[in-house]
């Protein structure tokens, strides 16, 4: 009986630990960095946004958040390294739409988008540009859409690659009107953009964050934005509802993820600490020189974060199977 009593005593004990540990460690947390895993090469729009975001949710932790970049596939590569991470909040992952349209893409995914990950928060919604090069011969919108009807065999369409922002932003565009165009893929952003500049490619549908600049400069020409009301930094651009092409509205929407399990006390962390960010003059300023803004603090919130993704996923799926083009 003695024995059997030290025995129970010394599992009480354990579980009163176990018990104890959950909550003081979420307490505690966190005691070291964190990494970021962004899913694109550095110096792109995602990258960006990560960057501002996680040097500001830096101070709000008191731990340093470190940016990794892990590319290839569309961003279905890093986002599979977190989803296989440990849940402790020590891995998180910054992905934009493709998040959602990965579902419908990619026919074999090593993760499931609903089920393997705990949403943080979202973190801004990045309007689209539809724009093309210098010098080509439509003034806007509607002289566009004419040309490119006229010309659909002749007009080539860049996008960064399968999956990539522009490469939605370019489908939807091509299902409004109704016409297929000889569609140009690059390794990324970059390059693309490098090569409308350069007058190689003929259009190009991307996130205000990379195109911006080049509008201002009067490098590439610009016809609408893709979002309800226009972008304060590019306030003469009409929306594609005012420049009579309402179907094609879209924004590259970004939100923070933590690996399935993650204690709910950890991820309301992240969250607060996502909250706080958002908030700061420096996110705030900087996302207005990239033409976007944070997301309504509301937003920034697990619970919603989860709803707009499933959401998201059925949105594009129709899009993504009428148009037949699949990632793998």
């Amino acid at each position: 009986m003695r024995l059997t009593s030290v025995i129970a005593a010394a599992a009480a004990t354990v579980l009163a630990a176990g018990v104890l540990a959950g909550p003081v460690s979420a307490q505690d947390y966190p005691t070291r960095p964190i990494t970021m895993v962004v899913p694109f090469s550095a110096g792109g729009p995602t990258d960006t946004v990560a960057r501002l975001v996680a040097q500001e949710m830096s101070g709000a932790l008191g731990q340093q958040v470190v940016i990794e970049n892990v590319g290839g596939a569309g961003g279905t590569i890093g986002a599979a390294r977190v989803a296989k991470a440990d849940p402790d909040g020590y891995t998180l992952l910054l992905h934009h739409i493709g998040m959602a349209t990965s579902a419908t893409l990619y026919r074999k995914l090593p993760f499931d988008a609903l089920t393997d990950f705990s949403p943080v928060g979202l973190v801004t919604d990045v309007p689209m540009t539809i724009v093309a090069r210098k010098d080509f011969p439509a003034d806007d919108l509607k002289g566009l859409v004419g040309h490119v009807k006229a010309n659909a065999d002749k007009i080539n369409m860049a996008h960064a690659g399968v999956g990539a922002a522009s490469h939605l932003c370019g489908m939807l565009f091509q299902e409004a009107l109704g016409t297929p165009l000889n569609t140009v893929p690059y390794k990324g952003t970059g390059p693309a953009i490098n090569d409308l500049v350069g007058g190689q490619v003929d259009i190009l549908c991307d996130q205000t964050t990379n195109t911006t600049g080049q509008i201002k400069g009067g490098a590439i020409k610009a016809y609408a934005v893709t979002t309800p009301t226009r972008v304060a930094s590019l306030p003469d651009l009409p929306t594609t509802a005012e420049a009579g092409l309402p179907e094609v509205e879209v924004a590259v929407w970004h939100g923070i993820y933590a690996p399935k399990g993650t204690p709910d006390a950890v991820v309301q962390k992240l969250s607060a600490a996502l909250q706080k960010a958002l908030q700061s003059d420096l996110v705030k300023t900087r996302f207005a020189e990239l033409g976007t803004e944070p997301v309504a603090q509301n937003r920034a919130t697990p619970d919603v974060h989860a709803a707009f993704l499933k959401e998201e996923i059925e949105r594009w799926r129709p899009v993504i199977q009428r148009a037949g083009t699949f990632a793998d």
